[in-house]
């Protein structure tokens, strides 16, 4: 394994980009928008400067990890060498279906081609390529640099060996790699993704506010994060769709997204990507304490 492809320049995919750099690898970050990848590199670059205040890395580990990331908007030109690939575009089946039939049809035979999805079935996505032995699910934790788990997924056709390397890969980068079998949501999301939409409901339902169930979860779980703040970092879109991922994978109402929060994914108050969540981010001064959203206070 010297070169990684990854597709999607998004927070997920500049961030998986990050730490193959740092740790040695050559990287072609592809993605259809130039500017995408300009605000990757940035993104990238920022989070290096902040490791280095840190005394973390060193300048040169800085020059370095850049200079290891080359960024492309050609997908065929983007994996023509590439020993592994890590798709990382947006949460949604039919997209990730299209990007890896291209994938299939470009990247040289002996690549592993693995998706980051949290909660999209590995077996339906293998089944698209000539390749389904290598195919396999690496689902890193945002934010990617500072995470240390990736669930590795093993699809209905995964070659021992496949799961073997990536294992390996994920170790190689610092990380500790869990094997999952292939089921809606995994684990991570199975289980995170009801207790956020359960949040949720519990707002939506009255029970209490935004920071008053934050704080409960905070404080009385000893959850770093409460779950609405959560759901507002991950993106509220990026949320329904595991939910309904969940729900139509198991068919069980106690999947079914909170119309709370379908409403607002349509109203495109996706949190912090947008702007306002359940938390006001443009009125939020840096450093202060989150102002609820407006729509939500008591």
């Amino acid at each position: 394994m010297k070169n990684i492809t990854v597709v999607g320049a998004g927070a997920m995919g500049n961030g998986i980009a990050h730490v193959f750099a740092m740790n040695g690898y050559q990287v072609n970050l592809v993605d259809i928008s130039q500017e995408a990848l300009d605000k990757a590199l940035a993104t990238i670059s920022k989070n290096l400067d902040r490791m280095l205040r840190k005394s973390k890395i060193t300048e040169q580990d800085k020059s370095n990890t850049l200079n290891n990331i080359q960024a492309e908007t050609a997908i065929k030109k983007g994996v023509a060498n590439a020993d592994l690939v890590v798709e990382a575009a947006t949460e949604n089946v039919d997209i990730k279906l299209q990007i890896f039939k291209t994938l299939d049809e470009y990247a040289p035979a002996h690549t592993i081609l693995a998706t980051n999805t949290s909660s999209i079935s590995i077996t339906k996505i293998a089944a698209v390529t000539k390749r389904p032995e290598k195919v396999i699910g690496m689902h890193f934790m945002n934010p990617v640099p500072v995470m240390k788990l990736v669930e590795v997924i093993k699809g209905y056709a995964t070659a021992p060996e496949v799961l073997e390397t990536v294992m390996n890969t994920a170790r190689r980068l610092d990380k500790i790699p869990v094997e999952v079998n292939d089921y809606p949501g995994f684990v991570a999301n199975r289980i995170l993704l009801p207790m956020i939409n359960e949040a949720i409901y519990s707002l939506h339902e009255g029970v209490a506010g935004v920071k008053e169930i934050d704080t409960v979860m905070k404080l009385g779980m000893a959850h770093p994060m409460g779950p609405l703040q959560l759901a507002d970092f991950i993106g509220l879109d990026v949320c329904l769709s595991i939910l309904k991922v969940l729900h139509d994978g198991f068919g069980q109402p106690k999947y079914a997204p909170c119309p709370l929060l379908v409403n607002m994914v349509t109203a495109k108050r996706l949190g912090q990507k947008s702007g306002e969540g359940f938390y006001d981010y443009k009125s939020t001064p840096e450093g202060e304490d989150l102002i609820v959203s407006r729509f939500f206070k008591r």
